[in-house]
């Protein structure tokens, strides 16, 4: 009888620990306040798993929701940099933003996140995404934005299911675009440690 609760506390240990493991995808997969993320995506024939998910706040406000999809599970930038295959960056917005705002925090979270390698290398496909963002009429509340790595493509954006623009052929152009929420200065650090993954301390209370 002695014996009987420790081994009670230790089982209870276990399945706690393995119910935590669990608790990101459980939760991240669903919803995000309301926003659903699908558990899985196909991307060019490829599926991809949901790494992580949350919000954006800018102030006091949440900005927009964002969905990380990799072939494999990575709880790093390093991991997520080289991981193969396919990838999808899933954003959902929550507020009216203008074209003008937005084309300037998305290339300004690139150029903050970037080496002046990085920035030489890619200096004509951003001249040229400046270009794209800026000729958008602005987003709207509910405008779902996909950025996908293709293999063989490049990255392809699509606004509202709907392609815009041409391919952008090198990788090193979309893992620029990963470092806006994954670098070391990322948009939001909150939401760089939920795309990784990482349990929110509010669910362990």
């Amino acid at each position: 009888m002695a014996l009987r609760q420790p081994l009670r506390r230790l089982l209870s240990a276990l399945f706690l620990a393995v119910a935590l493991a669990l608790l990101p995808v459980t939760v991240l997969a669903a919803t995000v306040d309301g926003i659903r993320f699908d558990d899985s995506v196909t991307v060019a024939g490829q599926e991809l798993k949901l790494n992580g998910a949350g919000f954006r706040f800018k102030a006091i406000f949440k900005a927009y929701a964002a969905g990380l999809y990799l072939t494999e599970r990575c709880t790093s930038l390093p991991e997520v940099l080289a991981v193969g295959g396919a990838r999808r960056v899933r954003l959902v917005l929550l507020r009216d933003v203008s074209s003008e705002a937005f084309r300037q925090a998305f290339l300004d979270g690139i150029r903050k996140n970037i080496e002046r390698s990085e920035r030489t290398r890619l200096a004509s496909q951003l001249v040229r995404l400046n270009t794209l963002l800026g000729e958008s009429a602005g987003l709207r509340n509910g405008d779902v934005l996909v950025a996908d790595w293709i293999p063989g493509v490049g990255t392809v954006f699509q606004l509202n299911g709907q392609k815009f623009g041409d391919p952008f052929p090198d990788l090193v152009f979309f893992n620029a675009i990963l470092k806006i929420w994954l670098g070391d200065k990322p948009a939001d650090a909150g939401l760089k440690r939920l795309l990784l993954g990482e349990i929110p301390d509010d669910i362990l209370r």
